[in-house]
């Protein structure tokens, strides 16, 4: 049974990591033993557990500081998460060392598109355009608009069909692509969904939140079967 790595949220109230139990119960579901990554400031730490771990999977949450793609912070952007934009670059840099499967959900799209080199809107409305019709909505299991995927991608063999309804709780995107991926899945609208690699290297990555809606559309286990059989190889 292969090992996935989660990467965690921090409780600043509180003082304690914590990873929503749709991603454990995601990776359960599809053969996987979820195991929780700690905060460090350590490269060789952050080496060491993909050392161990057979894959990575980069979940949701705060937004990711523009100085990660080398950009100011602008008033549109919202909360920050410090401790993870240090722990997740140095993990999906060991990942890619460590020829370890990357699976990216929400924010881990924006931080694996921003860590190799892609940029980001730090707002939709305010940087695509007000008249983008993409929704955020509080319906986390709920499919609110519809995504095209590109033909012969890994999202396409993943998911075994082109059109799919997702959900939309992000008022971020991808803006330019890293130079090492490709967009493979597009909004009505134009936005980025989906990104993986250019080579074929095992990185897929999804704008929307699969674990929140495979019980409603059990299509959407298809990126935890997808990140499970990879680290299996």
């Amino acid at each position: 049974m292969p090992l996935i790595a989660l990467t965690p949220c921090w409780d600043t109230q509180n003082e304690h990591l914590y990873v929503p139990n749709d991603y454990v119960t995601a990776v359960q579901a599809a053969g996987g033993a979820p195991v929780v990554c700690s905060f460090t400031d350590s490269q060789e730490m952050a080496d060491e557990m993909m050392a161990h771990a057979d894959a990575l999977l980069l979940t949701g949450g705060a937004d990711v500081d523009p100085a990660v793609y080398h950009e100011e912070m602008l008033p549109i952007c919202g909360e920050l998460a410090p401790m993870r934009d240090k722990l997740e670059p140095m993990l999906i840099r060991a990942a890619l060392k460590h020829n370890r499967p990357i699976l990216g959900i929400c924010r881990g799209l924006q931080i694996v598109n921003a860590t190799l080199g892609g940029t980001l809107y730090q707002d939709i409305a305010e940087q695509y355009g007000k008249q983008v019709l993409h929704p955020r909505s509080d319906r986390p299991r709920d499919g609110v608009h519809n995504m095209s995927i590109a033909a012969g991608s890994m999202l396409e063999a993943a998911y075994g069909c082109r059109e799919v309804m997702v959900n939309s709780r992000h008022h971020q995107a991808c803006k330019v692509p890293a130079p090492c991926l490709k967009v493979v899945g597009i909004a009505e609208d134009g936005l980025v969904e989906g990104l993986e690699s250019t080579s074929g290297t095992p990185i897929l990555c999804v704008q929307w939140h699969p674990e929140s809606m495979r019980a409603a559309i059990p299509v959407h286990m298809a990126v935890f079967n997808w990140i499970v059989r990879e680290a299996s190889r």
